[in-house]
């Protein structure tokens, strides 16, 4: 196994700590590492959410896994299945590669929301997913898009829907040792359209207040099939069946588009804070998420 160790150490008064890091060539061997280290480990993938944490004091980490030398990490490839977006790959990796723009739009575009230019360079969408917040831009647009996440762990692997990986707040399904290796997005019918929508109250890096994905396929200019997630407005990004099923059958008249803005409302389980109420934030749900798939259906060739 190719590895390097670095020991870092620092001291505050008396107190001295040491953290480990590994940078292991395969899946199977971070996974290892992981499941085997007895004190708190963490995965690096971008950083730009686990370094900030680290030097805010926020965690300590007592192993730091570094899965960018990992190969299966850093490919984006395709088949008859879709696409798989590898752990490490970056937002702005994601956004050069045209077949992938092409067929889930949405999906990029709102991975490239996670920063600025200089974070999209480092920051990956499995990142964004795995830092579990409920404001994450990615996660809404993936769970619209069936997304699976491909985990490894010391002994199996298992695959899992992008909306059952995060649990809570900062909290995941990934048992000790496990860590996803990539994205599959499936492969798109024709006659197809995604969209990401979110609003923010300053400036293009801030965090969703409210977030909605919508994606859907037409068959005859009809939806055949959708599915609507929303961000920022529950414990978790949530997907809402009551949505889709609104707009099913449909060519997004305006009736159908007030059942998916109810829909959308009602599932909204938000809190208050100074970056919005729960009346706003449940009013806005509904607003994004109708204008999401008025964009979606436009994509689709929708008229």
């Amino acid at each position: 196994m190719l590895m390097y160790n670095r020991w870092r150490e620092w001291v505050q008064g008396e107190y001295t700590r040491t953290m480990r890091y590994e940078a292991p060539n395969t899946s199977k061997e971070a996974a290892a590492l992981l499941a085997g280290e007895k004190g708190s480990a963490f995965v690096l993938a971008g950083g730009t959410d686990l370094l900030v944490r680290m030097k805010g004091g926020f965690i300590e980490p007592d192993l730091v896994v570094d899965i960018k030398h990992i190969p299966a990490m850093q490919d984006i490839s395709s088949s008859d299945s879709g696409f798989k977006i590898g752990g490490a790959v970056s937002g702005s990796e994601l956004g050069d590669n045209k077949a992938v723009s092409k067929a889930w739009p949405g999906v990029v575009e709102a991975t490239q929301l996670i920063g600025s230019d200089q974070i999209q360079g480092r920051a990956t969408m499995v990142g964004n997913l795995c830092n579990a917040s409920p404001a994450a831009d990615s996660v809404p647009a993936m769970i619209a898009a069936g997304a699976k996440a491909s985990i490894v762990g010391p002994e199996k692997r298992r695959t899992l829907a992008v909306e059952k990986l995060v649990t809570g707040p900062g909290q995941t399904a990934l048992e000790k040792g496990e860590l996803v290796e990539s994205i599959t997005l499936p492969a798109r019918p024709g006659n197809s359209g995604d969209a990401y929508l979110r609003f923010i109250p300053r400036t293009e890096m801030d965090i969703a207040v409210v977030s909605a994905g919508v994606s859907l396929t037409l068959k005859g200019g009809v939806v055949e099939s959708a599915r609507v997630a929303l961000g920022a407005v529950a414990p978790t990004a949530i997907l809402v069946p009551d949505a889709a099923k609104a707009i099913i059958g449909t060519k997004l008249e305006d009736e159908a588009l007030e059942k998916l803005a109810e829909a959308c409302s009602a599932a909204c389980n938000p809190i208050d804070d100074k970056r919005g109420t729960i009346e706003y934030r449940t009013r806005v749900a509904g607003v994004l998420g109708r204008r999401a798939a008025k964009i979606a259906f436009e994509r689709a060739g929708g008229k």
